[in-house]
């Protein structure tokens, strides 16, 4: 998956590379800086001391050392003052400078930390929506997998009016759902006995089907395929009249995923990479509910993970990162392969 938001300590990552939020000397610090230090050794010490500093917004390359990652890049993020001194601006420069330094050394993975949220007081919700709007720009012209790397879940947040929204509607939907779900399956073995008590044969009761339908017969089954989910994909993407790389890449799925639906009529992928599919394509709710049938699965109100979704999707936001910020912030599954 082309961008992750995962849990973990950066200093364990085996990434191509990984970015230190640094300060302006480059000789380490406290936080992430001074765990990147300790972790890599002396040695990196020894070459940051020739690198004569880093502006704020900029990044430097060194290497690894007993690292996992190969190389760090060292970026100095914006101290937060009031939010009108071009702090998003000198953030947002510094995601870019890292990753095209990245580029430029032809890294393939790279993990970040959550720039200038910690000492340097930036706040978090709006430090994220940054780390994932820049890195989300990047990765529609490049292939990279970047991880965010979050250390503690407890520092994590998304806005507090969106976290209240999406609790609401996930409050309305998932809580419903499993009513609905209890209340249909108390009564509807009942029904049966008790139409037959009344004198009215059970097959004229007024009983809804049951809770789990039997299964059609083969033939039946058979006549009712037709287009895969592969096959619906790329009519989708040619009625949209994008490309390849533009779906794939709004998707959050990578190059190598993709080919293999595209060469396999009959691939069945996982809900979340179907589900990251009807978002790239913007599919209003009932077609997405149609894409996902071909893989195998339905919308249902008795998931989060797909609440969540549909609540984007209804609002027609179809940023796949911006949804991810929540499904992490709500620990589910991310969109993606």
């Amino acid at each position: 998956m082309p961008l992750r938001i995962v849990q973990k300590d950066i200093t364990t990552m085996a990434v191509d590379a990984i970015v230190n939020a640094a300060n302006k000397s480059l000789l380490g610090g406290g936080g992430v800086d001074g765990a990147i230090h300790r972790a890599a050794g002396p040695e990196l010490l020894r070459e940051c001391r020739t690198l004569g500093g880093c502006r704020t917004g900029q990044a430097k390359l060194t290497g690894g050392y007993r690292l996992s990652a190969k190389y760090v890049i060292h970026t100095v993020g914006p101290v937060w003052r009031d939010g009108s001194r071009g702090e998003r601006e000198l953030l947002i420069s510094a995601y870019r400078s890292s990753l095209e330094l990245a580029l430029a050394h032809r890294c393939e993975s790279v993990a970040f930390p959550l720039i200038s949220s910690g000492a340097y007081g930036y706040p978090k919700d709006q430090a994220l929506k940054v780390a994932v709007d820049t890195i989300g720009e990047f990765l529609l012209a490049h292939d990279m997998t970047v991880y965010l790397v979050i250390f503690d879940r407890a520092a994590y947040t998304i806005g507090e009016q969106r976290f209240a929204d999406i609790t609401a509607y996930i409050d309305d939907h998932y809580a419903a759902a499993r009513i609905d779900d209890r209340e249909e399956c108390r009564w509807r073995p009942l029904a049966a006995p008790r139409a037959l008590a009344a004198g009215m044969p059970a097959e004229e009761s007024p009983v809804p089907p049951p809770c789990a339908s039997a299964p059609p017969g083969l033939d039946e089954a058979l006549r009712k395929l037709d287009e895969s989910f592969s096959q619906m994909l790329l009519r989708k993407i040619d009625e949209r009249g994008i490309t390849d790389a533009q779906c794939y890449k709004k998707a959050n799925i990578d190059r190598k995923l993709f080919s293999k639906i595209r060469s396999d009529v009959r691939y069945r992928p996982s809900k979340p990479t179907a589900m990251a599919f009807a978002v790239a394509l913007e599919l209003p709710l009932e077609e997405a509910r149609e894409l996902l049938e071909k893989a195998g699965f339905a919308f249902s109100h008795a998931s989060k993970f797909d609440i969540i979704v549909e609540y984007f999707i209804a609002r027609g936001n179809y940023n796949v990162f911006e949804i991810n910020e929540a499904l992490f912030a709500f620990d589910q599954s991310l969109l993606g392969g």
